[in-house]
């Protein structure tokens, strides 16, 4: 068997208006995440990780911010093509390890719907993916609440 790891990092700042979009889940915050579509890091992060394990490039490659289509997309979408695309190259996924790093919100409540969405677009079963939130002691930009970032690894395999 060949095995490929891919790491992937995504970050957004706070907007008002928006709505706070994190690995499917909609999440009561007075703030969402700036971006051309639902902005939702965790899923961007993921979505880098598969395409770099498959040596696909990356998200912006793939869904550039200045087209037009992607305006407002759903991330969990993106992330299905992205799977696609590596199933596509003969690569099958093995598991999703992530984190969110932000001060506020509270996320603890949601990561295990989180998890469960990522596993159901990726065709995984739940314990073959984490997804973890961390803060910083309020240190850098999400300590200072200023927006959040998410990072994930993923392994693939062929056999």
């Amino acid at each position: 068997m060949d095995f490929r790891v891919g790491i992937g990092y995504d970050a957004h700042r706070f907007e008002e208006g928006r709505d706070l979009i994190l690995g499917g889940v909609k999440i009561p915050y007075p703030k969402g995440l700036f971006g051309h579509s639902d902005a939702d890091a965790l899923c961007h992060a993921v979505s880098d990780a598969i395409l770099g394990a498959a040596a696909l490039g990356d998200l912006g490659r793939h869904f550039r911010d200045s087209d037009p289509q992607w305006a407002g997309a759903d991330s969990m979408k993106l992330l299905q093509e992205c799977a696609r695309m590596a199933m596509a190259k003969g690569w099958d996924m093995v598991n999703v390890d992530s984190v969110v790093v932000c001060q506020k919100p509270q996320l603890l409540p949601y990561l295990d719907v989180m998890a469960k969405n990522l596993a159901k677009a990726l065709a995984l079963d739940t314990g073959s993916v984490s997804v973890k939130a961390k803060t910083t002691e309020k240190m850098g930009f999400e300590g200072r609440e200023e927006g959040i970032s998410a990072h994930a690894v993923v392994m693939l395999k062929r056999d």
